[in-house]
């Protein structure tokens, strides 16, 4: 190994946590948080237990100081340059190295390095202090209020501080403000040059090949000359390099990949990743440096442009337009956590098992990990990239602000672009939706807030990540009618009407708009969940402590406005819970049923939100503990590949179908219909072969079953539609003419067998008679199931498969395995 083969000694690790100006000490993990140290202390009580949270308030209006002792080899401290290296401080925070001050930070996103080689001994001390952002934030909004639409506590001026909005609470998340050494730490120390940074541009040429453009720049402490050497592997085999001098510490070469592996979104192909290494050598041709970059190959663009009904919205992969199919995503924790790496990749993983292909990173958070853009690209999971800007106006007229922004997003562009799920950096979530015309002009005037997020963000991308697309704003409406941020011609859309405004659920087939980048509707969590934050007395949905875990105001009663205008009243707690699930489940199928029936005009879907950072009652459909609620197992459904759906028309009697393909090629299926009485009596029944047309929605035909409803009535007809095509897609949908609740359910006397396979079981389900939403659990252990709150048909057996997340014998699963449907909801055991 050379001499002056750059080195990185990582101070992640143990350290201690103290009070600033306090003796009193606890053991810290680094990277982590104050928060998660003081939990793991046991000096602050489980703050999701319960109302804790109310008694964690106290950590946030503190001071902290994080502080370790470490030895250093003589070799490293005769470097010539030796750089403190904090690749997350949140966020007042100030550095001291052997007693001496090194620096100060601002910003919790952003990449901050010291010189520090002529501090720097044997042995050695580093503190690192944080103040609280409370005074900050009050000094701030006492000299001019920022506007806001979702402040908690009264406590204002959030927007004034570059921390993680939802630190201080949402509507869905707690109120428990932390500060830490969020992400890695180290000393970094090189004699000759660094890579500063490297940019990878691709031209997929006409004839199938694809070239690479390789931007390398350095870090340099002389003149000596340098060069950087490029090879490019797939699965370990060299498929191209290159070599190129960089006079003045830049410079550029390329490589071609004659046949390349293309990557593609989930369920479009595969998502082949390629490494890229690039060395910085020296004079002599040595590695001084080197770094790594899995990329795919693959073209992914944000496509506008005039049509029939205004303007499009849509994302193309390598050319091909694609319905986009995914979940909005808040942080895995309430506060950041060096132990969220595995909870990341099992949500990601959640969301592709249901066929999701697109996750958009909300604004409020902070940007993720490495590790989540690693599992995107693994899982062919793109990834609308939201600049940290939420729910707010910002101080955007302050040059400091602006500038401290603008090098967040360089720090933030330059770490993420690379990755081929990344599909488009979007400047801030619902500011312009907040500002609709113009109503907060003395606190960000529209000039300020365009500059800044068209202009400044705009620029950074524009410069920093050439080939990706930028979107200033979400909910946005591009041009003169950009106050319209609802606009269904063009844009994206934030559709909040069914859950703000009691809206039926019918009314999302009205909607008509290009992009659906957020809409929800909240159930309260899965039972075990409710239990681990309660205790048996608390088990009333309106208890102090289950509203404590409704962090929404308007929450509960949103909830049972539709749970009782769709069914009938549980009969007791934990019934509530569950058909609170289904309301949110419905509510969701109702949407994107029809946006998906409504391509190429509607070209994307994204439900809010996919997961919960603490057990709370919420829009998401993985619970805090990561349990799916029904609407990830409905998603499952109508997100599949090829769907089958009907529309019902009340007035006349008639159901329009309907297959929705996503598929890339054409293929043959086979559609069969029955109507049933409630008691499982058949009224009618047909089938049809049909030929699936790729990427659209076909009209299929119109079913008149006006003479069964004169003569049986509305609540006596039910509809099931199936669907099974050659490639082995299924598909089954239920139609109603009344509300659920309406309906005398009969008994189903549902039946189960079970096989054992190993760690999994096949439950085969049998019903007497039509039974909804039929759910299956375990009672004394979680379990996933393949398939979950299905609709039955009479003397149609249908198989999931179980996996337990413990282990457990045949004998065992069969007395704990639970069967139900919609009607033991209400009817007394």
């Amino acid at each position: 190994m050379p001499a002056t083969l750059l080195e990185v000694f990582s101070l992640n690790g143990c350290w201690e946590l103290s009070q600033t100006c306090s003796t009193d000490r606890v053991p810290a993990e680094v990277p982590g948080t104050v928060m998660s140290d003081l939990i793991r202390a046991g000096r602050v009580e489980d703050p999701y237990y319960r109302d804790n949270e109310a008694r964690a308030q106290w950590v946030g209006a503190k001071d902290w100081t994080f502080s370790r002792a470490f030895t250093l080899t003589g070799a490293l401290r005769k470097r010539q340059k030796i750089l403190l290296r904090c690749e997350g401080l949140d966020t007042f925070a100030t550095i001291r190295l052997n007693g001496q001050t090194v620096g100060r930070t601002d910003n919790m996103f952003r990449t901050w390095e010291f010189e520090v080689g002529g501090l720097l001994e044997t042995d050695n001390t580093i503190e690192i202090a944080f103040d609280s952002v409370l005074p900050y934030m009050a000094e701030k909004t006492a000299e001019r209020k920022l506007a806001a639409w979702n402040e908690y506590r009264g406590l204002y001026g959030r927007a004034y501080v570059r921390k993680q909005p939802c630190n201080f609470g949402w509507d869905w998340g707690p109120d428990l403000i932390s500060y830490g050494i969020w992400r890695d730490i180290s000393i970094v120390a090189y004699d000759l040059a660094r890579l500063s940074d490297l940019l990878i541009l691709q031209d997929h040429r006409p004839d199938g090949r694809v070239a690479l453009s390789l931007r390398v720049a350095t870090e340099s402490v002389t003149t000596s000359a340098l060069s950087a050497r490029c090879e490019l592997k797939r699965k370990g085999r060299s498929v191209g390099s290159c070599e190129f001098d960089l006079p003045s510490g830049h410079g550029e070469g390329g490589i071609t990949v004659a046949a390349p592996e293309l990557w593609w979104p989930a369920g479009m192909g595969e998502q082949p990743l390629y490494e890229l290494t690039v060395s910085l050598l020296d004079a002599n041709r040595e590695e001084i440096d080197r770094t790594t970059r899995r990329i795919g190959l693959r073209t992914l663009r944000l496509e506008r442009r005039p049509d029939q009904w205004g303007e499009s919205f849509h994302f193309s992969a390598n050319g091909v337009p694609f319905f986009a199919k995914g979940a909005n995503w808040i942080p895995v924790e309430a506060f950041t956590s060096p132990g969220d790496k595995d909870r990341t990749r099992r949500l990601l993983e959640d969301a592709a098992e249901v066929h999701m292909n697109m996750i958009r990173v909300w604004g409020g958070g902070y940007y993720p990990h490495d590790h989540f853009f690693d599992a995107c690209d693994e899982l062919g999971l793109c990834v609308w990239q939201d600049f940290m800007y939420a729910c707010s106006t910002y101080p955007v007229w302050d040059p400091a602000f602006v500038e401290n922004g603008r090098l967040e997003a360089i720090d933030n562009v330059r770490r993420i672009r690379h990755h081929a799920s990344l599909a488009l950096w979007c400047g801030n979530n619902e500011i312009e939706q907040g500002m609709n015309g113009g109503q907060w002009p003395e606190s960000m005037p529209w000039e300020d807030y365009k500059r800044f997020f068209d202009g400044t963000l705009g620029k950074v991308v524009s410069e920093t990540d050439p080939q990706r697309d930028y979107w200033p704003s979400s909910a946005h409406t591009p041009g003169e009618n950009r106050g319209n941020h609802n606009d269904p011609t063009r844009g994206d859309a934030h559709l909040w009407n069914v859950w703000f405004s009691h809206t039926p659920f019918e009314w999302y087939h009205t909607c008509e708009h290009r992009f659906n980048s957020e809409f929800g509707f909240q159930s309260f969590p899965e039972l075990r969940t409710v239990e681990s934050f309660t205790e048996p007395r608390d088990h009333n949905i309106t208890s102090p402590v289950m509203e404590w875990h409704q962090k929404s105001p308007p929450g509960n009663s949103m909830i049972f406005h539709q749970m009782l205008d769709w069914f009938r009243l549980p009969v007791d707690f934990e019934t509530t819970l569950r058909v609170s699930q289904i309301v949110q489940g419905l509510a969701i199928q109702y949407g994107v049923e029809h946006w998906r029936r409504s391509m190429p005009r509607g070209m994307g879907t994204l439900y809010w939100q996919l997961n919960d950072c603490w057990p709370v009652t919420s829009w998401a459909s993985i619970d805090g503990y990561g349990r799916w609620k029904a609407l990830h197992y409905m998603a499952k459904r109508f997100f599949s590949p090829v769907i089958i759906s009907g529309v019902e028309d009340r007035a006349k009697g008639t159901v329009e179908i309907d297959l929705t393909s996503d598929l890339l090629h054409e293929d043959g299926g086979h559609v069969r219909w029955q109507v049933f009485t409630p008691e499982g009596g058949t009224l009618d029944s047909g089938e049809l072969n049909v030929s699936i047309s790729p990427r659209r929605n076909t009209r299929l035909t119109t079913l008149d079953l006006s003479g069964f409803l004169r003569e049986h009535g509305p609540d006596r007809v039910i509809l099931f539609l199936d669907l099974a095509t050659g490639a082995g897609h299924t598909s089954r949908s239920v139609v109603l003419f009344v509300r659920p609740k309406k309906i005398e359910w009969v008994n189903p006397e549902l039946r189960a067998s079970i096989v054992r396979d190993g760690d999994t079981f096949a439950v085969t389900i049998e019903a007497q008679a039509p039974a909804l939403w039929t759910w299956l659990e375990l009672t004394g252990t979680d379990c996933r199931f393949s398939d979950n709150f299905l609709h039955l048909r009479p003397d149609n057996p249908t198989t999931v498969t179980a996996r337990p997340a413990a282990p457990i014998c045949l004998a065992d699963f069969r007395s704990q395995l639970r069967v139900r449907s919609l009607r033991d909801t209400y009817v007394q055991p």
